[in-house]
């Protein structure tokens, strides 16, 4: 499958935008015509009312969204934490995973009909950069629904170092990164050393082995990170864990709440990034402090805006919107809507509006955007599963903490696609359990030439031609079979082809591409 990048026609800012602040078009519920409803004489104007829009979720009424939920039976969705320690961890025989099914069938359901989008790729977005392998059959898998709705949800748009806060104290990340046993005695660093390198500065701010005062701005503003700084942060973490009732906690200290433990914390002077952590400090300070100085830090402006402008408009983001979002997030670093300040320079930055085809949608945004295409009647059971994990991008299964990649080179490749094929194909045929879809339906009955169907489809999915008329060609020459491009086909001829004819446009790079 050839992906080429010059040459390729800027589609409508409605079809950029559908596909990039949200998981493409779910004809008649939010579509392209969403996008152009919007108030406003100008594109540019329905897309700054679209992104205020989408940037305020609690105020969209998502009940059709709430009520499939609802009716799916996801049982641990309203358990609070203790409840789910209590039921899946502590309980005898407790089923450990049930969470973590219960909250990946629930971000399908919501990235499919949740008129919230932009809310829910966010959402994807920050379950992507705070990774954690969510089936440990321990801590994490047990008290994933909390994590999913008491951390990553809230402060999805809101302010980072609250979010940071908030994943910092979570039992599945204090469980994923080890801190949960990291004391003055036994220091474990993996938490601290992924704070720095994956949540916040990143490794592009990683300066090496130097001594810390060899580093370019110390004391008052070093431009990075030495392996120094992560090991005095490793020691400000001591004694943040669990309250999981074991050694050496009282066995009624047992919810699985965040403790802090201060027998196991490291009380000695510390200095973290230039600053002076003074000895013997109030419970947690040390901790809280080096969270401040990673979200208080430019480093961490440049790595979050690089991050958010790959995913939101292009592999290599241009410098100067990356610039634009760094200099808002540092500037709102206080701000409770920080992110939401952030989100919506890129999206309303003039690079968003004229570049296309350079990112690959990752598994998942395919998965979603053929169901939503279709209008598919989707409830994620067992073999929808089976199907979808040959897709690669399993959800919360990725092993390392650095999530999946988000650029096109980690998913081109021929295993990728051939499974991408498959599923347009189990999708549009009806091959997997409790994925209902409907091709003849949506197709008007007054459309019978081959030409009519396949631009009909082109539009519905793609909301514009494709790349050349060669591919256009190849999907109406299946389509006509031995007949003429405008002969009018009978309707059992259409009931048999088109289906797989759709699965075609499904296959297409012009699919694949946003």
């Amino acid at each position: 499958m050839q992906f080429q990048q010059t040459n390729l026609s800027l589609p409508a800012l409605a079809v950029i935008t559908i596909n990039r602040a949200a998981y493409g078009p779910q004809p008649g519920v939010f579509d392209y015509a969403t996008f152009n409803a919007m108030p406003g004489n100008s594109d540019a104007e329905k897309l700054a009312a679209f992104v205020d829009w989408q940037l305020y979720p609690e105020a969209i009424d998502d009940s059709p969204c709430n009520g499939r939920i609802a009716a799916a039976g996801l049982s641990t969705l309203n358990k609070s934490l203790p409840q789910l320690w209590a039921d899946h961890h502590e309980a005898p025989n407790a089923d450990r995973t049930l969470p973590v099914e219960d909250v990946r069938s629930a971000a399908f359901l919501r990235a499919i009909y949740s008129q919230r989008q932009l809310y829910e790729v966010m959402v994807n977005f920050w379950h992507n950069h705070f990774n954690i392998y969510a089936w440990d059959y321990a801590y994490a898998s047990s008290t994933w629904v909390h994590y999913d709705r008491d951390v990553i949800r809230p402060n999805a748009l809101g302010n980072f170092r609250t979010l940071l806060g908030a994943v910092a104290k979570s039992p599945a990340m204090l469980f994923y990164l080890d801190n949960y046993i990291n004391q003055s005695g036994g220091p474990n660093e993996n938490w601290a050393r992924e704070v720095f390198e994956l949540h916040t500065l990143g490794a592009e701010n990683y300066l090496g082995v130097m001594h810390q005062g060899d580093v370019p701005g110390y004391p008052s503003s070093p431009v990075g990170y030495v392996d120094e700084d992560v090991y005095e942060a490793t020691r400000c973490f001591t004694g943040w864990r669990v309250a999981d009732g074991e050694w050496p906690l009282p066995a009624n200290i047992n919810n699985g709440e965040f403790y802090y433990y201060d027998q196991w914390h490291d009380r000695f002077q510390k200095t973290v990034l230039g600053s002076l952590i003074f000895a013997n400090g109030a419970a947690m300070t040390d901790g809280e402090h080096v969270l401040d100085l990673l979200t208080n830090h430019q480093g961490t402006s440049r790595f979050i805006a690089r991050k958010l402008c790959r995913r939101l408009i292009a592999d290599n983001p241009p410098q100067n919107v990356v610039d634009a979002a760094a200099a808002e997030f540092y500037a709102n670093r206080a701000a409770p809507d920080q992110l939401k300040r952030v989100i919506r320079v890129i999206l309303l930055s003039p690079e968003f509006a004229s570049t296309w085809g350079e990112k690959i949608k990752t598994p998942f945004e395919v998965a979603v955007g053929m169901l939503r295409g279709l209008n598919a009647e989707f409830n994620p059971v067992n073999e929808w599963w089976w199907n979808y994990d040959d897709m690669q991008q399993s959800l919360f299964e990725r092993r390392p903490p650095d999530g999946y990649p988000d650029e096109r080179a980690g998913w081109v490749n021929s295993t990728a696609f051939l499974s991408r094929w498959q599923m347009s194909l189990s999708i549009t045929e009806n091959w997997i359990d409790q994925c209902v879809t409907n091709p003849l339906g949506l197709t008007p009955g007054s459309l019978r030439t081959a030409n009519a169907i396949v631009d009909f489809w082109i539009e519905r999915l793609l909301g514009r031609p494709m790349f050349t008329p060669d591919q256009r060609k190849r999907i109406v020459d299946f389509m006509r079979g031995p007949y003429t491009a405008s002969f009018e086909l009978s309707p059992t001829y259409i009931a048999d082809h088109i289906a797989r004819m759709v699965a075609l446009i499904l296959m297409s790079p012009d699919f694949q591409l946003r």
